[in-house]
């Protein structure tokens, strides 16, 4: 299996890949290393702040053009980049795994996500950018629309554990709005996203309009935030902090997923066969190197304990293995230093009282950075992997007595990206989650069903973010909104030779007959 990341990314391959990449001179060069050897499968320009500067300016000459094309023409080059992307589909899998170590099925929801959200943006993003008829003052006589007008130039800086979804499906919406773009992808997996950008360009996407930069995001962060007109940033909640200051100092706004503590609460009426199916998979996808993904679960004490065997049961059914075919339940870690960060969590709770019942060990003689799906009990809160983000296959079951203290353990903590509660009631479970502080909340769950509604708005509050991805916020948040207002007729103000103490009374008997007014005179389409 040694060869075979390798002949993923032959060097002519590599090459064209790597013509998408901004540089004005010659450049040192990135070591990119694959999970399932640990061996490199290709270097990539290390940009500098000349190159960014450049990606910048390469954007911002092509975005004037596309902004002016009709919002239908760009909808097209999204329906076209999602039917190329289902006809790359086996060669953009085989990417993405070698970058990441990835299970494959986990690497097809990148790829589907692209294709979903392409097709949503295309048929629904227009209406969501369209001009918009508003209330005018006097109504009849004054006329106001709303426009949402391209920022200009986004930038987006994107992390490595979802190289397809976190960078190209974020960027959909802003093009589709009529912005340029520069994309500065991990420094691990920056294959994924030029392959997909190539994609992009060969659906009709302006050459010039989706510049990449690669290499350190400590050097290329400040140069790009102090230059585009909106940035998008996904990642830890240390750095999210960091560059929502460097984007205030420049006055630029941002758009922040960030880090995450997600709690899964099982009321005692749950159905266990189907709740232990769908938080295994909420707890283990991708190896735990999901945002979204479970990392505490509180069970009601009566039940509690048939939970654990049945939970522990099927943690220990999940297949480990890296390589490029469908078989493997849980891949690989990105690297190194995350191995290092998820056994020393686990080492951690150990020290401190905590009960591993399965797993919790490193599993060299599967990859080199692989780690066994690990289920904690017995828990101390001064643990660190009963506050900190995990961000690896490790999760802690908690009993508790009643949904009440089950919600109270749920929003112990800063973070509020997502939760999922498990009911045989669905009404009632909807009733608990709005009780749980996070942007988006999963009935009977994990975390698919909410990803793939696209239409409706997905992100943090607290310490997990700022912003929303997906639904109309998710590209109006790239949108500048301008007011053009026309009155007919007269301009609102009194002639001269009115006193002003008879203008004061006069404005103020017209409030009466204004509010019958609007209330009776909805904003009607543009144009009427």
């Amino acid at each position: 299996m040694s060869s075979k990341p390798a002949s993923v990314l032959p060097e002519r391959r590599r090459e064209r890949l790597l013509t998408g990449v901004t540089t004005v001179g010659d450049r040192d060069s990135l070591d990119v290393r694959s999970p399932i050897t640990g061996e490199s499968v290709g270097t990539v320009p290390s940009c500098t702040a000349e190159d960014v500067a450049a990606a910048v300016e390469g954007a911002k000459a092509a975005q004037a053009e596309w902004a002016a094309t009709p919002v239908a023409e760009r909808a097209d080059v999204l329906r076209r980049f999602a039917d190329a992307v289902t006809a790359d589909r086996s060669d953009l899998l085989d990417v993405v795994q070698v970058e990441t170590g990835k299970a494959r099925f986990d690497a097809l929801e990148e790829v589907l996500d692209l294709v979903a959200t392409a097709d949503y943006y295309a048929r629904e993003g227009p209406g969501h950018i369209e001009a918009t008829r508003r209330t005018g003052a006097v109504p009849g006589l004054t006329r106001a629309v709303e426009h949402a007008d391209p920022v200009g130039v986004v930038g987006c800086i994107s992390p490595w554990n979802y190289p397809l979804t976190l960078a190209v499906s974020d960027l959909l919406p802003a093009l589709l709005a009529g912005n340029g773009a520069v994309l500065k992808p991990a420094e691990a997996t920056p294959f994924s996203a030029l392959h997909a950008v190539e994609l992009l360009e060969s659906a009709g996407l302006p050459e010039d309009l989706l510049q990449v930069v690669t290499g350190d995001g400590e050097r290329l962060g400040e140069p790009l935030i102090s230059r585009v007109d909106h940035l998008r940033f996904t990642g830890s909640t240390a750095v999210g902090r960091e560059v929502a200051a460097l984007a205030g100092r420049h006055l630029v706004d941002v758009s922040l997923e960030l880090g995450g503590k997600n709690p899964a609460v099982v009321l005692d009426d749950a159905d266990l066969s189907k709740t232990v199916r769908g938080l295994v998979n909420g707890c283990y996808a991708n190896a735990g190197q999901l945002c979204i993904a479970t990392e505490r679960v509180y069970v009601g004490r009566s039940r509690f304990d048939e939970f654990r065997e049945r939970f522990v049961a099927a943690t220990e059914c999940q297949s480990l293995g890296v390589g490029l075919d469908w078989g493997p339940d849980v891949g690989s870690l990105i690297g190194e230093d995350q191995l290092d960060t998820v056994d020393s969590h686990v080492a951690d709770a150990r020290e401190r009282g905590a009960t591993v019942e399965t797993g919790g060990k490193r599993r060299e003689d599967v990859g080199p950075w692989v780690y066994e799906p690990t289920v904690l009990t017995d828990l101390p809160d001064r643990a660190t992997a009963a506050s900190q983000e995990t961000f690896g296959p490790v999760v802690s079951l908690v009993p508790v007595d009643g949904v009440d203290e089950a919600v109270e353990r749920a929003n112990d903590t800063d973070y509020g990206l997502h939760a999922s509660v498990w009911t045989g009631d669905a009404e009632r479970g909807e009733r608990v989650a709005r009780r749980i502080d996070a942007g988006t909340v999963s009935v009977n769950d994990g975390y698919r069903a909410m990803w793939a509604s696209t239409d409706a708005p997905m992100g943090g509050v607290g310490d997990s973010g700022i912003g929303r991805r997906h639904g109309p916020e998710g590209i109006r948040d790239y949108t500048d909104s301008r007011t053009v207002v026309t009155q007919r007729g007269h301009p609102l103000a009194f002639p001269d030779a009115v006193p002003n103490r008879v203008a004061a009374a006069a404005a103020t008997a017209t409030l009466g007959p204004l509010r019958w007014l609007r209330d009776r005179s909805p904003p009607g389409p543009w144009g009427e």
